[in-house]
């Protein structure tokens, strides 16, 4: 029984973890392609061969303070805030024959929702248009297209994970508009994890850290620098069932940006996160494993960037985990 738990609960955590999503915050305007809090607790841990599917929603609500400027589409937005209420989706499939010795999987992510941006002001160029004051725009439509590729060993109670994702900018973006949800041009991100997970004790601890290189957006000329980020979680299982402990995270931009207004510099920007989770498991028939996973975080330590809190309601179904061939009886000739 102890076995079929921890692989059960590794293929849920499986399902739950190949996420990541762009619109929220950083770098040109605010936003950047990795979004903080993407992996959380049992990142590393490999699942069931096969497929399985997961929505989240996320919500954020985030502002900068009255004098922040952000370069944007060729104009500098002072004071942003921002409001997101979006929806996650795609599927992973869990491949059965190993790959260099590890479990390999691949994962396709779409987005969809409702972006909310102001900004108490907007400056042009000065031989550009208009000085507007207390702009606010919100749209409702689909974001880009994010594959990505997990690369997962497991020994004993340690976990380790190799990962490789990229965007396909095919999402809806305006440089003139204050929402989007598209980013307006590619980037690939890739990194590695660890968990340990002890399914005797109940106790787990994961982190996962990567880098993302930007590609410039040719609408606006500008290039995003290199951003560097680590996510983490804990947790602890008190059955087999229901899960709690605390996730976080850390972003750090590393490179300058290129096509900033020279007032800015190379605006690198830094945000951390904090807070707590909640887990739990249940059975769907016999072939497969349901998860809910709510998790939310409070901002702070922003620099050249909007700070506030954020939360993540997860559903996810993956093939539950095989039980064990029952013994054969033992048979004797006489």
């Amino acid at each position: 029984m102890r076995d079929i738990f921890r692989q059960t609960t590794l293929t849920i955590a499986m399902a739950a973890a190949c996420f990541a999503a762009q619109q929220a915050h950083a770098d040109e305007g605010g936003v950047s392609l990795w979004l903080p809090g993407n992996f959380g607790s049992l990142a590393a841990t490999p699942g069931t061969p096969g497929w399985s599917w997961a929505t989240v929603y996320y919500h954020a609500s985030v502002s900068a303070g009255a004098g922040q400027q952000f370069p944007r589409g060729g104009r500098v937005d002072v004071g942003i805030a921002g409001q997101a209420d979006l929806a996650f989706f795609g599927p992973t499939y869990v491949f059965a024959t190993p790959v260099l010795g590890g479990q390999a999987a691949v994962s396709l992510l779409g987005v969809a929702g409702r972006n909310e941006g102001s900004a108490a002001l907007s400056l042009t160029g000065p031989l550009g248009n208009t000085i507007a004051l207390n702009r606010t725009q919100d749209l409702v439509s689909y974001g880009d297209v994010i594959p990505q590729v997990t690369l997962k060993w497991n020994q004993g109670v340690n976990n380790y994970m190799v990962y490789g994702m990229g965007n396909i900018p095919i999402g809806d973006y305006d440089s003139n508009r204050l929402a989007n949800l598209g980013i307006g041009h590619g980037a690939i991100d890739f990194g590695g994890g660890y968990t340990y997970f002890n399914p005797v004790t109940g106790n787990e601890f994961s982190g996962v850290v990567g880098l993302t290189y930007n590609f410039k957006n040719t609408h606006t000329n500008y290039q995003n620098g290199t951003d560097f980020h680590f996510d983490w979680g804990a947790s602890h299982f008190f059955n087999k069932q229901l899960q709690l402990g605390l996730v976080g995270y850390y972003f750090q931009q590393i490179t300058d940006d290129f096509g900033a207004p020279a007032a800015l510099g190379g605006f690198r920007s830094r945000i951390a996160g904090v807070g707590p989770q909640i887990g739990y498991i249940f059975p769907m028939g016999d072939k497969l494993s349901g998860y809910l996973n709510l998790k939310g975080y409070k901002e702070f330590a922003a620099q050249n960037r909007p700070e506030g809190w954020n939360t993540w309601l997860t559903f996810a179904i993956s093939p539950a985990a095989e039980p064990p061939a029952a013994a054969k009886p033992l048979s004797r000739k006489y």
